[in-house]
């Protein structure tokens, strides 16, 4: 329970909080009964005051008039009924008390016998009689003007009274704490609740997704961070299952790409095995066949490659300086033979110019290969592929212009993505633009894709220029 969010809760919070009130309950009983007691004992000071200057006009308790002036007094204190007071004479024996009785002169007098001794000629005692009562007591020596004990008086008033309004208090005080925890643990619980709820939901559909159900979405209960968690976590998911159709369809690209040379190939062995002595001819179409493509697959496995160093980050470049219109013509020279069987028209006028490059000359003429490819897959026949070079101070672009099917406005920005295809339709394994777009990337250029439906394609390559 500690582990999850309302144990920790409980344990750092709702226990800091219940620490807080308890101390706060304590310190208040405490500040409350300090009052109480402390204002019992200022009006039991002041009253022994009031008979002490009464009291110390007499030279010693011996004086008639001091026992008729002490009794007077006590006879007629108007707070008999909530206090007790007792005059000691000098001899340490009883000449007066209020309740009428005679005191017995065993109990013991702890603030008396302190009084005695001490310097302020004054003392207080809070403790319980036999009787088990507990009392407030002060004794206060009189003395007269030359400083000689004349009497002692002594004030007692219950406690019971003023112990239960400190209860009373405290009581209150404990009432109002359990209310503070307990609203605290309420909205405390309401609030790790819509917390812990959600997290659940998002922990149970996590789990979904992880087992590959990336059509599993959360429910989005509130309009808050976590809200925006479960958002992004649908988003992820509907990415994640784009990403997963898109991977079965590279695989199932990959696959048809593979499996259609392989036939090929196996084919053309089988018949050339099969017959004793096979013609020249056919020979020669056979082997011409198993060539291309070996040659095909060899491309295909090489741009797998490619792609798995791409994905690491481990694709190296050999540069070296190189004319790009040198290498863009060999790719040109190669390509144009397929144009002419598939009848479309490539069209390229080789300029008499010089553009050094610094790169590698493998991974460049890959990228002219790929799109030059695409646009000859994706143009009809009689259709045309134009190739223009466009040479400035610092850069120079590479312009292919087809008149093929185009690309419609919501895939164009996608095509560049690896494992996306616009056309399912047409060969190929949806990596391939990734691929010449990080390999521009590395070069320090760039590959821009302009189309439009029914129009057609035009992609222009940037390359820096060598110094």
């Amino acid at each position: 329970m500690v582990k999850g969010i309302t144990g920790r809760w409980v344990l750092n919070t709702l226990c800091v909080i219940v620490a807080i009130i308890l101390f706060a309950v304590v310190a208040l009983s405490f500040i409350v009964s300090t009052y109480f007691y402390s204002s019992v004992e200022q009006n039991l000071s002041g009253r022994s005051v009031e008979l002490s200057n009464i009291l110390s006009e007499f030279n010693s308790d011996s004086d008639v008039a001091f026992s008729s002036a002490a009794r007077d007094y006590v006879e007629n204190f108007p707070e008999k009924e909530q206090m007790e007071i007792t005059v000691i004479n000098s001899s340490g024996l009883i000449l007066v008390n209020s309740t009428g009785f005679t005191q017995d002169t065993s109990i013991s007098m702890p603030d008396y016998d302190a009084a005695k001794t001490s310097s302020a000629s004054y003392a207080k005692w809070v403790g319980r009689l036999p009787s088990g009562e507990k009392v407030t007591a002060v004794t206060r020596m009189v003395k007269n003007s030359e400083g000689d004990t004349v009497c002692a008086i002594r004030y007692v008033t219950s406690m019971s009274e003023i112990d239960k309004v400190v209860i009373g208090a405290i009581i209150v005080f404990s009432l109002v704490g359990l209310l503070i925890i307990a609203f605290v643990v309420f909205s405390g619980t309401y609030f790790i609740r819509s917390i812990v709820r959600p997290v659940q939901n998002i922990t149970d559909t996590a789990k979904k997704i992880a087992q590959g159900d990336f059509n599993a979405q959360i429910d989005k209960m509130y309009d808050d961070e976590i809200g925006d968690l479960s958002d992004s976590i649908n988003d992820m998911a509907r990415a994640l299952g784009a990403a997963d159709r898109m991977k079965n369809d590279f695989i199932s690209s990959v696959s048809h790409e593979l499996r259609t040379p392989l036939t090929a190939i196996k084919g053309w062995a089988e018949t050339m095995q099969g017959s004793d002595v096979p013609d020249k001819e056919t020979f020669d179409k056979g082997m011409g066949i198993i060539v291309k493509e070996s040659a095909r697959l060899t491309g295909i496995v090489e741009e797998l490659l490619d792609f798995s160093r791409m994905q690491n980050n481990q694709m190296m470049l050999m540069k070296e300086k190189l004319d790009v219109i040198a290498e863009l013509d060999e790719v040109i020279y190669m390509m144009r033979d397929r144009a002419q069987n598939e009848g479309k028209h490539l069209l390229y006028d080789q300029p008499e110019i010089v553009a050094p490059v610094m790169a590698d000359r493998n991974k460049l003429k890959q990228v002219f290969i790929n799109i030059i490819d695409n646009a000859l897959k994706y143009t009809p026949q009689e259709g045309v592929i134009g190739i223009q070079l466009v040479l400035s101070d610092e850069l120079i672009k590479v312009v292919v212009t087809d008149t093929g099917c185009g690309i419609a406005p919501d895939d164009l920005p996608r095509v560049k993505d690896k494992f996306f295809k616009a056309n399912q339709s047409v060969r190929g394994s949806g990596i391939g633009l990734a691929i010449a777009d990080e390999i521009m990337a590395l070069h320090g250029g760039t590959l821009d894709i302009e189309s439009g439906i029914g129009v057609g394609t035009t992609v222009t390559l940037t390359l820096p220029l060598a110094e």
